[in-house]
């Protein structure tokens, strides 16, 4: 049986700023500032042309695009033709953009300016991936693909005669994807995340009410489009009629442009924040306009907590919390200064409490609900969470589960470990996969990350099972980014007198910057290959 309609879409709130204030600006790239009128212009040729291009049953466009007009309007133009976008990434490598693009089933790929070299590159090897000629729209002018002969190429040119679309709500189902993300799988391969409509206007409607974004806002844009949390950075920004500020990849960390861009919402990863205390620019005070500072995808730390709240002063500091697999975020955390060190656990600030609709429970191995306050893994429910895997029955159905006396709702099991105190607050543990065997004993990494960093005096260290071998290792080192190697036998002495001999750091390595995977979290895979590179 089909979905029932819905009265509004993903990319409804654009559409009603777009009627508001049309001539406020909505995008700031750099020197380049639109108006939502003139993102519209841009995204509504686009649109023009899917309506008149594409079969209906094709349900799914890419987007080959990164922090240019081309990438933000061929979001637009999708989500108006009534169809789910599916980002992919320059950065990635080609291969797995190809995987990406052959699951999703897309025929037709909106790509940037930016991302010509890469496109060329993409070409002569998707034979090997699709069976069938692609729709090539390139929106922008002076440049066409070469060698594109098997594949349909809308240019520039083509767009330009077409009608811009009308500006109004495409009619979209409740079960309509509104956007595909694939994140990292066990095997390697990305599994697919297929987002609904209604999944999606679940978190923006309550997005809506917690953050009130109005037009006087200036929201960053932190995150790669083929991270979840951009979808609160762009469609949060322009639901309000607020300015969407990317940075530029040259820059040396988005916090500078805070002061630059006279941001008044912030959204990041932890690390970003790390990164920023690194080169000294968290002072007291240093960044008076932001009004929001929003954290997700890592565990935050109380001692950086406490230094981003004392340089965005002004601003209410939140710790968000969710996975893709329950769209963007679900629990939230309202930190403060006087009494939230106190209820941090392993000096982790807590992940707080579901939004407005949204359930949580928390599960042992039987998926039993433990008592309050007892440790287990956090399972979701609530209309943020997705119906599973693309494509994918197997995997599905071991992380969309049913939980004892709780009907035939489908839970989605996170994997992270949690517990709940009688007021409700759930409190971060760590990961069940971050979990290792050192000489027999299990031991969560995160953990010693915490007295790593704190013995390091640097926010910038992570623990490192090593070597490491089928799950299991000898012993851990320290890696860290900031710290005076002459410190490092203090280092060690300081870890000795708060954990176990097994959990301590044989060693420390230093390196000059601490590996971050494409979505701004720490890498620990890269670090360990970096560390078997060196023959360590």
């Amino acid at each position: 049986m089909a979905s029932p309609q819905q009265s509004r879409s993903l990319i409804s709130g654009f559409l009603r700023s777009l009627g508001a204030n049309p001539a406020s600006p909505a995008l700031e790239l750099g020197d380049l500032s639109l108006t939502y009128e003139q993102l519209w212009n841009y995204a509504g040729k686009i649109a023009a042309s899917l309506n008149q291009n594409l079969d209906p049953s094709e349900k799914v466009v890419a987007v080959l695009a990164d922090r240019s007009v081309g990438a933000y309007g061929g979001i637009l133009s999708v989500l108006a033709s009534g169809r789910g976008y599916v980002p992919l990434n320059p950065k990635f490598p080609l291969d797995r953009t190809l995987v990406m693009l052959r699951a999703s089933g897309c025929k037709t790929v909106i790509v940037g300016r930016e991302c010509a070299a890469i496109l060329q590159s993409l070409l002569p090897h998707l034979h090997e991936y699709v069976d069938y000629p692609l729709t090539l729209i390139v929106p922008d002018e002076g440049w066409a693909p070469e060698y594109a002969a098997r594949h349909r190429v809308i240019a520039a040119q083509q767009l330009s005669s077409l009608k811009i679309a009308d500006p109004t709500d495409p009619v979209v189902d409740a079960g309509d994807t509104a956007y595909l993300l694939f994140t990292s799988g066990s095997t390697g391969l990305p599994k697919g995340v297929a987002v609904s409509q209604s999944n999606a206007v679940a978190y923006m409607e309550y997005a809506a009410k917690r953050f009130g974004i109005h037009s006087r806002d200036r929201c960053s844009q932190n995150f790669d489009l083929t991270f979840d949390l951009s979808v609160h950075d762009l469609f949060t920004c322009w639901d309000g009629g607020a300015t969407l500020c990317p940075y530029p990849e040259q820059t040396l960390t988005p916090a500078t442009l805070i002061e630059e861009k006279e941001l008044t919402c912030w959204f990041s990863v932890p690390s970003v924040a790390m990164f920023a205390s690194k080169l000294g620019l968290l002072d007291p005070g240093a960044f008076p306009s932001l009004r929001w500072s929003l954290f997700c995808g890592e565990a935050l730390s109380s001692t950086l907590a406490t230094a981003w709240q004392g340089a965005a002063n002004n601003s209410i500091l939140e710790n968000l919390y969710g996975p893709t697999e329950a769209t963007i975020a679900i629990t939230c955390y309202r930190w403060n200064q006087e009494t939230s060190p106190a209820e941090c656990v392993r000096g982790l600030v807590p992940i707080g409490w579901p939004f407005d609709g949204q359930q949580v429970c928390v599960v042992n191995d039987d998926l039993v609900s433990v008592p309050t306050g007892e440790s287990g893994e956090l399972c979701l429910g609530g209309s943020q969470v997705t119906r599973g895997y693309l494509n994918d029955p197997e995997k599905t159905a071991k992380s969309f589960v049913r939980l004892q006396h709780t009907g035939d709702q489908v839970w989605y099991r996170t994997g992270d470990l949690v517990r709940q105190d009688e007021r409700g607050c759930l409190f971060y543990l760590g990961r069940r996969d971050f979990q290792v065997k050192i000489n027999g004993y299990r031991v969560e990494l995160q953990e010693i990350d915490l007295i790593l960093r704190e013995a390091a005096h640097t926010e910038l260290a992570v623990a490192i099972p090593w070597p490491l071998s089928d799950g299991s290792a000898s012993g851990i080192v320290g890696v860290v980014s900031g710290s005076d190697p002459e410190h490092d036998q203090q280092i060690i002495v300081a870890c000795e007198s708060r954990l176990p001999r097994y959990m301590v750091p044989k060693r420390i390595y230093h390196f000059p910057q601490i590996p971050l995977n494409v979505n701004g979290k720490i890498d620990r895979g890269k670090i360990t290959e970096m560390l078997a590179n060196w023959g360590e």
